[in-house]
């Protein structure tokens, strides 16, 4: 049984936290054990991670602090400790202390990159000056996973070795499916009449997901189709969120916004939505959302950045980002579709995820290249 010790920055709800649970619960129990290190106290999906019987260790490190060497020692210690086989690490700042770590100890480590730009609009000078350090030193791990096709050459032009395997972000078909039932109760929950139509985005309030320009659409859209509602679902999207307010009042969309803030039943939130739009305007990779709309049968909207509109592929619309007129006419042609057409469209959008970005599909070939690489440690 190998041994897979996973490093990670920490474990709030994102794209790759979420991944890394999707792996862990669905790797070959009887060929892989897991072992998750922390590296800060940022711990949202621990429960699940627990749930799966997997233990996790936390370091409350400074993530960009100016030495890394505190982190490196620590992780270290852990990693003689737990004596695993390959190191998985996912985000940069976990790339750059694994990938040190596991170098001197003679154990494999294989890096994860989840997005598909640094942009400065959206990420930190520290954090930029970590994937600095992470391309100097990309000639220490032995491959280097990319779940979008996007990312691989942003990356290689920021100095980044070519080591790069793609492998999607997989989504759980069993666990995201049509469900006639959720998309009742939800929009009872909500107050959402069943015959009106839903245009929803799950992403949290960052500026890359662009709630600016998904909300300017809006306001676009109303104009011809004034009875449409919209559900904006993730951290931090609730009344609370003044800057949020502000913008919904500026657009004069107060009646017809809904805010469903953070939701751990997203399987059951897409059912109540008749499109799903992701409005991003940089750093995406493969968005997991948009696997799990699809699956649902949701079809969908997407800005054309990071592998967005690959996964949509001709069961969706794509637009360029930050134009919020391109959006509002995406949706209107969705909506105006005859009912047959808008059906068959359901249908497409998950036999496309089930034929192309399925979990198990991913997940064989994060097993294929475990093996791979540990063969060659042995």
């Amino acid at each position: 049984m190998l041994r897979v010790a996973n490093i990670i920055t920490g474990l709030g709800v994102g794209g790759a936290e979420m991944m890394l649970v999707k792996l862990l619960g669905a790797l070959d129990g009887s060929r892989f054990q897991s072992h998750v290190i922390s590296l800060s106290p940022d711990l949202g999906l621990a429960p699940e991670v627990r749930q799966l019987g997997i233990p996790i260790d936390v370091l409350d490190i400074e993530p960009y602090a100016r030495s890394v060497l505190p982190a490196v020692l620590q992780t270290r210690k852990l990693l003689r400790r737990v004596q695993p086989d390959i190191i998985q690490t996912w985000l940069y700042h976990a790339d750059l202390v694994g990938a040190i770590a596991g170098k001197s100890l003679g154990c494999p480590v294989i890096w994860n990159v989840q997005t598909s730009s640094v942009d400065p609009a959206g990420i930190s000078r520290r954090t930029i000056r970590v994937v600095k350090l992470c391309a100097m030193t990309s000639g220490l791990p032995r491959a280097i996973v990319s779940c979008s096709q996007a990312a691989v050459g942003i990356h290689v032009a920021l100095g980044y070795r070519d080591k790069f395997r793609v492998i999607p972000n997989g989504t759980v078909m069993d666990a995201f499916k049509p469900d006639a039932e959720a998309r009742r109760q939800v929009r009872a929950d909500f107050n959402l009449d069943e015959n009106v139509r839903v245009i929803g985005m799950v992403a949290r309030f960052h500026a890359q997901k662009d709630h600016p320009n998904f909300l300017a659409g809006a306001a676009d859209l109303i104009r011809t189709h004034g009875a449409v509602r919209f559900a904006l679902c993730g951290l931090a999207l609730t009344p609370d969120n003044e800057e949020l307010m502000k913008l919904i009042r500026a657009h004069g969309l107060e009646r017809h916004v809904v805010l469903m803030g953070l939701r751990r039943d997203v399987n059951r939130v897409l059912n109540a939505f008749d499109i799903h739009t992701l409005s991003s305007a940089f750093g995406e990779g493969f968005p997991n959302v948009l696997g799990e709309a699809m699956a649902a049968g949701i079809p969908c909207v997407v800005t054309d950045v990071g592998d967005s509109a690959m996964i949509v592929g001709n069961t969706g619309l794509s637009v360029p980002p930050r134009d919020p007129a391109a959006l509002a006419n995406a949706w209107r042609t969705m909506l105006d579709l005859p009912q047959a057409d808008f059906i068959r469209l359901k249908q497409e959008a998950r036999e496309r995820i089930a034929t192309h970005f399925s979990l198990s599909a991913s997940v064989a070939q994060y097993e294929a290249l475990y093996e791979e690489n540990a063969a060659r440690k042995r």
